[in-house]
């Protein structure tokens, strides 16, 4: 008999198993927290103005610049480059019931 063989009851090594789904809410929140952050941290350095002509300036390049940041801003939260969102829920997790850590 190997223990591979042995049934456990069907649990599964705790590498394999799925973070609760409050820990994945968590998660979820921090990233979409993060990238707020980074859309108005975004949005204030564009907002500086250095005096310089807009030579393709207009409605649609600013939208198009939100877009962009904002896309910007949702990928590099979703990546964890930064931390915050780990930071967050980390600090946050320690308000989790124990069942869903």
């Amino acid at each position: 008999m190997t223990l591979d063989s042995i049934n456990l009851g069907g649990a599964r090594p705790l590498a394999d198993r799925e973070p609760a789904p409050a820990r994945n809410e968590l998660r979820d929140a921090a990233q979409q927290f993060e990238a707020i952050l980074l859309r108005q941290m975004l949005a204030s350095a564009r907002s500086t103005d250095f005096g310089g002509d807009d030579l393709f300036g207009g409605q649609g390049e600013e939208t198009f610049r939100e877009m962009r940041d904002s896309q910007f801003a949702d990928v590099t939260a979703k990546s964890g480059q930064l931390g915050f969102a780990a930071a967050i829920e980390n600090q946050l997790a320690r308000f989790l019931p124990q069942g869903d850590g």
